[in-house]
């Protein structure tokens, strides 16, 4: 599938008149990118004697992003998986996971913020911007097939979920821009 292909692949078959890949999968890729953005930060923060206090915190940070970047990776496939396979469950769950995925990256960008190389600190920003955009993507698709399926009180339970995820998520990004902006800015 896709993530064992080049970009340049996925990115033909996107633009194409093919129906999958389509939004869905390109939210995971976004995401998968801002997992690989948080997991670069990390990296080039670590062994760096001004952030010792914090390597163990770090360490964590990276495991996470790396599981994270798999399992949205992941996503790409199966979006396009679940599309063609015409389940309208299934194609419930993709966005679903995606958005809740999305929403756990963008907690690991805030710490990060505060405790890596100041020279890696837009990475970051760019990272939580990404993980926003694909929550607030796996939302629109979310709704899509919660019309699909017509189960109102399932409706009613995911889209209190994802709007109380939806304050997580703004709140993270913007204070993670709010860290970006004072350290880009600072003269």
């Amino acid at each position: 599938m896709y993530k064992d292909q080049s970009l340049t692949e996925y990115l033909n078959d996107l633009s194409a008149r093919i129906s999958a890949p389509g939004g869905g999968s390109a939210a995971a890729m976004n995401a998968a990118m801002a997992a690989g953005l948080i997991s670069m930060a990390v990296n080039f923060t670590l062994g760096k004697p001004k952030y010792a206090r914090f390597e163990a915190e770090l360490k964590r940070i990276l495991s996470r992003s790396e599981k994270l970047k798999s399992d949205f990776l992941g996503l790409v496939d199966l979006d396009v998986i679940t599309y063609r396979s015409g389940d309208s469950r299934k194609a419930l769950d993709v966005p679903l996971m995606l958005a809740r995925l999305s929403c756990e990256g963008a907690k690991l960008c805030l710490p990060l913020a505060k405790k890596c190389n100041p020279n890696l600190i837009t990475d970051v920003g760019i990272a939580a911007v990404f993980l926003e955009s694909a929550y607030v993507s796996a939302c629109f698709n979310v709704e899509i097939n919660l019309k699909t399926l017509g189960q109102k009180k399932l409706a009613q339970a995911i889209r209190k979920e994802l709007v109380r995820k939806a304050g997580v998520i703004r709140l993270a990004r913007k204070k993670v821009e709010a860290a970006v902006n004072k350290i880009i800015r600072a003269k």
